[in-house]
């Protein structure tokens, strides 16, 4: 068994660690952010940890209505900008906390007048010393190069926060129940998907609102672990332009969980099908999911089985999926 499939499979556990670890820190920290009524969340993070951001960002924006946008670390680390960030939270994702242009970001925007909360799977790490409040990600150590349970962690920390400071009990509570779901998703096979990027070149992953990130980290998967062109575009984005490179059998892989979108996906699907397009969906009818009774829990259950199905790609191709060619675990940017 690859390090990949089986950190995957301990996804269930770590994120069962990260909520009772971080459950009164979390509570504390909505109350907070409730006393400070931030104008704008700032979100700091590179690769999979920006997704996590970018999955947290739709979260918040939906549920308690503020802004919240990514900030490029080189606007500090590379033009030395000094940020004007008063009233504002910035949220640095890492799993390693080491990359020297997410801690300089960092520091910048405490400096600047920003509350910073760091979700960090390396808790002694600098990202976590500088900042304001740490969560740790409780993941345990990953051997893989492809991070998983550490992302899949993420995304529950972020949940857990979003749904504290929205004050939404249901959703609070369904994401305590996010380890039981993983558990089952964790052992759901998508063959057919296998068998549609086995022999791809290249590959689109449609989502749309809290699916588009899982989207992204699915892409972002497939080419480092499988060597596929693989882009990752909002179902939205994806009639503006990218559809004209849809010809018989493109193969495309698309998230659609049983949200607000739902409808408009559906719409978006059946044009993209049109085309010749070989289209799978992971949606009620098509590709397995374990459901969370939560619509915007659901794409972390997706990812979840997704990742073995990225894996299993990975092994199929003749390829290592620990070891990219040109990749490290971690990688420090400035």
């Amino acid at each position: 068994m690859s390090a990949m499939a089986r950190e995957a499979a301990e996804a269930p556990e770590a994120v069962a660690r990260c909520l009772a670890r971080n459950a009164e820190a979390i509570a504390a920290l909505a109350q907070r952010l409730r006393r400070r009524k931030p104008s704008v969340v700032l979100t700091c993070a590179r690769g999979t940890s920006d997704h996590a951001a970018g999955f947290f960002k739709y979260l918040v924006e939906i549920l308690v209505g503020i802004p919240c946008c990514s900030i490029g670390p080189s606007v500090v680390s590379i033009y030395r900008s000094r940020l004007k960030l008063k009233n504002s939270v910035c949220v640095v994702i890492s799993q390693s906390g080491q990359s020297p242009d997410i801690v300089a970001l960092e520091q910048a925007a405490r400096a600047g007048g920003a509350l910073t909360v760091a979700l960090v799977n390396a808790e002694h790490s600098p990202a976590a010393a500088n900042a304001d409040i740490c969560l740790p990600l409780c993941a345990g150590p990953e051997a893989s190069v492809a991070a998983t349970k550490s992302f899949i962690a993420s995304l529950a920390a972020g949940a857990a926060l979003a749904a504290r400071w929205a004050g939404a009990g249901d959703l609070w509570q369904s994401v305590q129940r996010l380890p039981e779901h993983l558990s089952r998703a964790a052992v759901i096979d998508w063959p057919e998907a296998v068998d549609l990027a086995s022999g791809a070149k290249s590959l689109y992953v449609l989502g749309r609102g809290p699916a588009l990130p899982i989207a992204q980290e699915t892409a972002l998967k497939l080419k480092e672990t499988c060597a596929i062109h693989a882009e990752a575009i909002s179902l939205a984005e994806v009639e503006h332009g990218p559809l004209e490179i849809l010809t018989d059998g493109f193969p495309v892989l698309a998230y659609s969980p049983e949200d607000a979108s739902r409808p408009a996906a559906l719409d978006a699907l059946t044009r993209l099908r049109v085309t010749g397009a070989t289209v799978l969906a992971v949606e009620s009818g098509g590709l397995p999911f374990a459901m969370t009774g939560q619509p915007f829990l659901d794409p972390i259950s997706m990812i979840q089985t997704a990742y073995r199905f990225v894996e299993a790609t990975a092994r199929r191709r003749g390829r290592d999926p620990d070891r990219p060619r040109h990749l490290k675990k971690v990688t420090e940017t400035v």
